[in-house]
């Protein structure tokens, strides 16, 4: 069966398009990773157009963190007893000089948001960077392999469609466009040697709208914003959606409080956007 990762993106629309033209109904199944953190237009047209304009059903993956936080919640609560004054994570022990009342302060705030995005960076005390890229791992890569999992152990043989392009990035430059992983998993990549011209000329011969942020201005349409935004791009986020400002802001200041204390958390990391050079500007001041 062929999994088709869909995004909400020009390229992985027109991997979906492919897959709709090359094979039979019941060889491809298409699936959405939700992260939680991205913007309402895409939503809908994941969820609403797609749907309808390409005649097929698109399930949905979120990853989930409850546990990660629960252990979390396990050690702040030791800390908080006076039974310890470090927190494990990972098999790490971390010594961030937690007091008593730091402890019991992020405890009332640390639960299970719901939002993956958002319990991602609380269980991790911190958020994602550009060197630190998990955001990728444990909100896309690792649900879609777990569905994908799902599906090898109902005995079926997987061919994961994945709309990446090779002139997208230098990590992306040379990837084959087969992969065989093993234990019943491939990969293909249909469009690897495609330009984003060619992609956006499918969709209109097809008669398929692309995502309405494209017409907006925007250059990505995955996470809003993405910690891989350019400033320019994180400026024409705040002037046109400044309620995604004002989300990120929020979820600085609630990470911060159950972060170790001497942290501050910010959602875009060192000087190719915090202003004057210095890094660690929250975003209200990047903008």
């Amino acid at each position: 069966i062929a999994l088709v990762s869909v995004s909400g993106g020009k390229d992985s629309t027109a991997t979906a398009l492919l897959a709709i033209e090359r094979l039979p109904p019941q060889s491809r199944q298409f699936i959405f990773a939700d992260t939680g953190n991205e913007h309402d237009l895409t939503y809908d047209y994941v969820y609403n157009y797609l749907p309808k304009a390409l005649g097929i059903k698109i399930d949905v993956v979120r990853a989930d963190f409850s546990v990660e936080i629960a252990r979390k919640r396990e050690n702040l609560q030791r800390i908080a007893n006076g039974e310890s004054e470090s927190v494990v994570y990972g098999g790490r022990v971390f010594k961030h000089k937690w007091t008593k009342e730091a402890a019991a302060r992020a405890l009332e705030l640390l639960h299970p948001s719901g939002n993956p995005y958002l319990d991602l960076c609380m269980s991790r005390g911190g958020f994602p960077s550009r060197k630190r890229q998990f955001c990728t791992q444990h909100l896309k890569s690792e649900p879609l392999t777990e569905f994908a999992d799902l599906l090898l152990d109902k005995k079926f043989f997987v061919e994961s469609w994945q709309g990446v392009r090779a002139n997208e990035s230098i990590n992306r430059r040379d990837l084959p466009e087969r992969e065989v992983v093993g234990g019943g998993l491939s990969i293909y990549r249909p469009i690897l040697t495609w330009t984003a011209e060619q992609v956006f000329a499918l969709l209109k011969e097809r008669g398929i709208e692309p995502n309405p942020l494209y017409k907006l201005g925007m250059k990505r349409v995955g996470c809003m914003p993405c910690i891989n935004a350019a400033p320019t791009e994180v400026l024409e986020i705040a002037r046109r959606f400044p309620e995604h400002v004002k989300r990120i802001s929020e979820w600085e200041k609630l990470v911060a409080s159950v972060c170790r204390p001497t942290a501050t958390p910010t959602f875009f990391h060192g000087s190719r956007v915090g202003i004057r050079g210095r890094p660690g500007y929250p975003i209200t001041k990047t903008i």
